[in-house]
Order: structure tokens, then sequence, then C-alpha cells
């Protein structure tokens, strides 16, 4: 496959994997640990932003301490895992990811979802073999995307598989459209997952309510 080919970049929390139910049921219930009031899901996705200190800071009304950091990402993380299981790919992505590798096109994903943890549940939904790179986060939570962006393109590029201008970065949150100008590369957001649409159209790049207009709109732009 060489460089000329399209390339998606597939975001996994609240694109391919429909789990906004269980992140605001984690966040409240690790909001609840430590004596903060629960937040609806309207105003989460209105407040919603990375890094993940800084919206915790819009909540509260000050940035976390390091130690509440550490305590309140490390709840919300056991609380997620738990009700991770019960969620489903967004609707539609079977066929989507087919569609794109049958048509001789690459695609991959990057997550900030930890890397370790990532792979394993990926291939437990069973469409690993889509991908030609599956990367997480390494490191500390709590950063932006963009870094993990350019590591994810750089192994790409130097398999020879894709350029920054033929790929599109397809995810639910500003901080994927942010990460996909820092290398270069285009962006598609989509409405289902941790923002509101009008957070999303602010960066002023194409918003769609679906996955498979995602990646109609993805094919004429790459």
């Amino acid at each position: 496959m060489g460089t000329h080919d399209a390339h998606l970049i597939w975001d996994w929390n609240g694109t391919l994997l429909d789990d906004f139910t269980a992140v605001i049921g984690a966040t409240n219930a690790a909001f609840a640990d430590i004596g903060l009031p629960p937040i609806t899901a309207e105003r989460y996705r209105d407040l919603y932003c990375m890094p993940i200190p800084v919206f915790y800071e819009r909540l509260m009304g000050r940035l976390p301490t390091d130690a509440e950091w550490l305590v309140m990402d490390a709840t919300f993380h056991r609380y997620y895992v738990e009700r991770r299981v019960a969620c489903a790919l967004t609707e539609g992505v079977e066929e989507l990811l087919s569609g794109w590798t049958l048509a001789g096109r690459s695609q991959s994903l990057l997550s900030m979802y930890e890397h370790e943890q990532l792979v394993p549940v990926v291939r437990e939904y069973g469409i690993h073999q889509h991908f030609v790179r599956v990367d997480g986060r390494t490191g500390p939570s709590g950063g932006t995307k963009a870094v993990h962006m350019e590591r994810h393109l750089t192994a790409l590029a130097a398999e020879g598989r894709i350029t920054p201008a033929r790929t599109v970065v397809i995810g639910d949150a500003v901080d994927d459209a942010l990460a996909a100008a820092h290398v270069g590369a285009r962006a598609v957001l989509y409405t289902g997952g941790s923002h509101s649409r009008r957070s999303l159209e602010a960066v002023g790049v194409p918003v769609v309510d679906s996955l498979a207009d995602a990646v109609d709109l993805a094919q004429s732009m790459a």
C-alpha cells in the first residue's frame, strides 16, 4: 500500500466505541467519592476539554491539586472499567471499517486510552484486523493528543503507508482536530461523543452526526 492512498485515523472512546453513558456514569461516581455534585450529560458536553485537569477546573472553579488529580483520575478509571463492558460499538462501525478495508484503503486507531488496556479491548470487540496500527496513550494521563498523534503518524509514515495530506482524523473531540492540525492532517468531528455540536463547530472543521457521514466526507477530503 503506497503513500498516495487515503488514510483514516480513528479515535476510540466516543467515536468507534459508544461509551458516553459509561463516561458520564463514571465521572459522577468519581465526583460522589470526593464530595462533588453530579453533572448532567448536557453540561459535560458543554464544558469538556483537554487536558482533563482543565475540564475539572471548569467544573470545580479551580484546578485540582496534584493529589486531587491523582485520586480523581484513578477513581474515574476504576468506575469506567466497570461500566465499559456494557458498551457497544457505535452503530454501523463494523460495516464502515470493512468497507474502507475492502476498498483497498488503510486505517489506524489512536486513542488517549492507556495503550496496554486499549489493545486487548479493541481485539475484544473484534475489529482489530482492520487497523494497520493501534496506539493508545503512553505515559501519564491528563495531557493532549498532539504528541501522540505525531508519534502515531511518524510510525505510519516510516512504514511507507501514509502522508499527512492524504490523512483524515475522525474523532468526537476538539482535541482530535487540534492533533490533526498539529501534524498537517485534516479532521472530521462526530457529535455522538464528548462534545456538544456548538463546541465542535467552534473549531472550524466539518462536524457530522453519523460516522457514515464522517467516512463519506473524509473520502472526499483525502
